[in-house]
């Protein structure tokens, strides 16, 4: 199989996952698992959601996810994932300790692509983060695939809950 094909089926299982009720919580924590099922040379796949923080700052906190620790709050506009959502803008970064701002929550990880999550009126309400400890692992088919996964999120699952 291409690997086109192999980000179609992943899309479609984790379509697959909505079909029980969609409640946004389950479905990520299956996606996560999912995706560090499928996908090789990951060592970190999982989701940080959006929340009010202190002095209602923007920040992400820890969602669900497949791998070790990870850090539980992120400042919007900090690191590759806080990037990602505050500019509403895909990241693919091939290097990530050459990442301005670059949040090591695992020394391991060494690429890292990361792509935001939307509500039905557009808003950023998370991002999808994925890590490999491979330089350079993700390109931009892989951008592309896990596009698809987040669109099957984002139709899905409304992010109607209450907010974190």
């Amino acid at each position: 199989m291409t690997k086109e094909a192999d980000f179609d089926l992943l899309a479609a299982q984790v379509r697959a996952l909505t079909e029980e009720g969609g409640h946004w919580l389950p479905v990520l924590a299956n996606a996560s698992a999912l995706i560090m099922d499928a996908l090789p040379q990951l060592n970190w796949a999982g989701f940080y959601l959006a929340s009010q923080g202190e002095g209602n700052r923007r920040s992400l906190v820890l969602g669900p996810f497949q791998g070790k620790v990870a850090c539980t709050r992120i400042a919007w506009g900090r690191g590759v994932c806080g990037t990602a959502a505050e500019r509403d803008e895909p990241q693919l970064v091939a290097d990530v300790h050459a990442f301005p701002g670059h949040i090591a929550c695992d020394s391991a990880s060494a690429s890292e692509v990361v792509l935001p999550l939307h509500d039905g009126s557009g808003s950023v309400v998370g991002v999808l983060d994925v890590d490999s400890p491979v330089q350079g692992r993700f390109d931009e088919s892989d951008l592309a695939g896990l596009g698809l996964v987040a669109n099957v999120i984002e139709g899905c699952c409304g992010f109607d809950g209450p907010p974190l």
